[in-house]
């Protein structure tokens, strides 16, 4: 059983906007950094976006930036990636992760199952 679990996945057209939620039923998300990684296929995994315990700072990847924003809810339990003007070049399966930390190291520890999102005309 996966540690996190990712939702809010699926098909959009090019221009198109998604949001992914992150939850954990075994760990309290507001202790903890979160980040976003993604799989393309036939690529390496490669980290989207970054979220410290404290909220601040965030990091971006530098071909998302002012197009997706991470945030969480007011409890801290829930976390999110708002994907926004998504082109074909951001299908990948999108994962969430904890970092070994609570703020944004680059070690992730615990994982989630991963969603696939898909941008296509």
């Amino acid at each position: 059983q996966e540690y996190l679990v990712e939702s809010g996945g699926g098909l959009v057209q090019p221009g198109g906007s998604l949001r992914l939620s992150c939850k954990s039923s075994r760990l309290n998300l507001e202790f903890y950094a979160i980040s976003w990684f993604r799989q393309a296929p036939g690529k390496e995994r490669e980290g989207v976006s970054c979220i410290s315990m404290t909220n601040e700072p965030t990091y971006y990847l530098e071909s998302v930036k002012n197009r997706f924003t991470v945030s969480r809810d007011n409890a801290g339990s829930t976390v999110f990636l708002q994907m926004n003007s998504l082109e074909p070049e951001d299908t990948a399966v999108y994962y969430c992760a904890t970092d070994v930390l609570n703020y944004c190291s680059g070690s992730p520890d615990y994982w989630g199952q991963g969603i696939q999102d898909t941008v296509s005309s």
